[in-house]
């Protein structure tokens, strides 16, 4: 009897062990893969000038504190934009080239139907750093990526992008994702995704 207890024991010890180790490690396991502040006012607030806690909302960011490996700020720039008072500015130090929630950068998706086609426009500034665009149509299981920018050109002046997408079979959602590749400063400002 007793050597059943002192086993109980040991294994009742052991998964207390391993429940300390688990949540200890458990703001590394489940660590947000982006931030969103909401406004239901601003609506898709593409010239950000809506902001909550220093973030414009109403989109998906990944920032300092949810990118994995990476040195750089979000700023709400009042001193450069080309549309409304103000722009997202984004400024990078060091960071991944592997895009998505690993980079700096942000995304949002709306509803959508398959067949129409958006007009997805977008004004820029970039200094030094790589920028990455991607549409995509999506549903709850998969997406249709396109990659509709990837530069590293030096824009000085606000320079406008402009791309037709058209949502494939399937698909009942249009997703934007803009990413920073390599350390710099991008600028970005009034953006729209039109129905045409």
């Amino acid at each position: 009897m007793k050597p059943t207890m002192i086993s109980q024991d040991k294994s009742v010890m052991k998964l207390v062990i391993f429940l300390i180790i688990v949540f200890n490690g458990c703001d590394k396991i489940f660590k947000p893969m982006s931030e969103r502040v909401e406004d239901k006012q601003a609506g898709m607030n593409g010239s950000f000038e809506h902001v909550i806690s220093g973030l414009p909302s109403n989109w998906l960011l990944y920032t300092p504190k949810t990118v994995p490996e990476g040195d750089f700020e979000l700023v709400i720039d009042t001193t450069e934009y080309k549309e409304g008072r103000q722009s997202l500015k984004f400024v990078v130090r060091k960071c991944s080239p592997n895009g998505g929630w690993y980079s700096p950068g942000f995304c949002n998706e709306m509803p959508a139907q398959p067949g129409n086609t958006y007009r997805i426009s977008f004004w820029v500034k970039n200094q030094d750093s790589r920028f990455l665009v991607r549409i995509s149509g999506i549903n709850p299981s998969s997406g249709q990526y396109e990659t509709i920018v990837k530069s590293d050109e030096l824009i000085d002046s606000w320079k406008l992008f402009e791309y037709n997408y058209t949502i494939p079979e399937k698909m009942n959602s249009i997703r934007f994702e803009l990413n920073i590749l390599q350390p710099g400063i991008f600028w970005i400002d009034d953006l729209r995704i039109d129905l045409l």
